[in-house]
């Protein structure tokens, strides 16, 4: 079985990549890591993880100048059912549409808006953005396997300033509170996305990832 991560110019790829080379092996798992843009590989991929960082129209560009790839996508995640990861900005491209300066189209897989994240700070009008750093996890959806092993409390990294808003409650998995509620992983069928980075969340996001890499949606 083979994974690829894709390279579109967006997200912290070397350490995505060595996350999950760590936690296959560390898991015993007989999985491969790729890192490519090249679509042909992302459709024959049996599992599909999608990174980014930045703004969500510049990650949406860098995805759509890549000739092909979203046709593999849609392809190999919506047609076919492959296992699908999307990380921080990755997570929030399964959205219908982002409000991130102007209003752009994401890949409309979820039904679910990108909206500020505003996060009151004491008891004036100010809000702490981004969010940024280590918060809680507290797990909605108990019987997703992304979560398996993981207690409600386990600290995991973020670092955005806006999240994805599932307009279904059975779509948000996760959410922290800092201030507000943020949402922390969506999914559905065999989609999962996360605000958070797990590669950068120690024993957690390596617990987490090696769930994805057993699941069988």
């Amino acid at each position: 079985m083979n994974v690829v991560i894709i390279d579109y110019g967006s997200g912290n790829l070397h350490s995505a990549a060595k996350a999950f080379e760590r936690a296959a092996r560390d898991n015993g798992l007989d999985q491969t890591i790729e890192v490519s843009s090249d679509p042909a590989k992302v459709a024959a991929a049996s599992r599909i993880v999608l990174p980014g960082q930045g703004a969500f129209a510049d990650c949406k560009r860098g995805l759509d100048d890549l000739p092909g790839m979203a046709e593999a996508l849609q392809r190999a995640v919506i047609e076919d059912g492959r296992p699908f990861l999307g990380i921080c900005v990755g997570a929030q491209l399964m959205a219908r549409r982002c409000h991130e300066h102007g209003i752009h189209d994401g890949l409309g897989w979820i039904d679910a808006e990108v909206v500020a994240t505003e996060t009151p700070v004491g008891t004036g009008p100010f809000y702490r953005i981004p969010h940024m750093g280590w918060n809680d996890l507290k797990i909605r959806d108990r019987a997703h396997p992304l979560f398996a092993g993981i207690d409600d409390g386990r600290h995991v990294y973020f670092v955005h300033s806006f999240h994805i808003r599932p307009a279904k409650a059975g779509e948000l998995l996760a959410e922290v509170t800092d201030g507000a509620a943020i949402t922390a992983a969506v999914g559905r069928d065999n989609l999962v996305g996360t605000q958070f980075h797990p590669d950068k969340s120690q024993a957690v996001g390596l617990r987490i990832i090696a769930n994805f890499l057993r699941w069988r949606p």
